[in-house]
């Protein structure tokens, strides 16, 4: 069973980057379709970036589209969120997800596993 584990997070000024990293154990992921969520408080999880490396295709919300990236090293069993040009409304916890799908999921239920959170601050 895969275990997930996220990592990188922290407080960044406004205009700032940051990189998330989300490790696998387990099945590698580019068998998976992998997604990183953001939670805000008094929000709803929401997708924020995910990617079918089989089956080709990415997804960004409009919110992030052009300032964040989700990338993989299959070395590493690894995901990662790289986001630039940070702002405060990016302040969330991230978690990253997996899906057994082959294609793009949007929504949380699409998402077999999970990590555990990390916590990203964006300062005015």
């Amino acid at each position: 069973q895969m275990q997930l584990v996220d990592s990188g997070g922290g407080s960044v000024q406004a205009g700032g980057s940051l990189r998330l990293s989300c490790t696998a154990s387990g099945p590698t992921i580019p068998t998976y379709v992998m997604g990183w969520f953001r939670q805000a408080p008094g929000k709803a999880r929401e997708v924020v970036a995910a990617a079918s490396w089989a089956g080709g295709s990415t997804y960004y919300s409009d919110t992030v589209k052009g300032r964040f990236t989700i990338s993989r090293d299959n070395a590493k069993n690894t995901v990662y969120l790289q986001m630039n040009g940070l702002k405060p409304e990016d302040t969330a916890i991230y978690y990253c997800a997996a899906s057994t799908n082959y294609i793009v999921q949007r929504t949380e239920a699409g998402y077999d596993y999970w990590g555990q959170g990390t916590q990203v601050t964006v300062s005015s």
